[in-house]
């Protein structure tokens, strides 16, 4: 029997990717929850540009 896992309230175990599922570069700003590996995938289709 396992006990029940804890809801992480802070640190990098609160906050994971809502695409992939991964916790690590996962970029919150503006309320993005995507790690950066899906985030420069899906960027164009956000409307964010590369600046250089």
């Amino acid at each position: 029997m396992r006990n029940k896992a804890v809801k992480r309230k802070f640190g990098k175990g609160a906050h994971k990717c809502i695409r992939c599922g991964t916790f690590s570069g996962v970029i919150r700003k503006y309320g993005l929850n995507y790690c950066r590996r899906c985030f420069r995938e899906i960027a164009p289709q956000l409307g964010f540009k590369k600046l250089r």
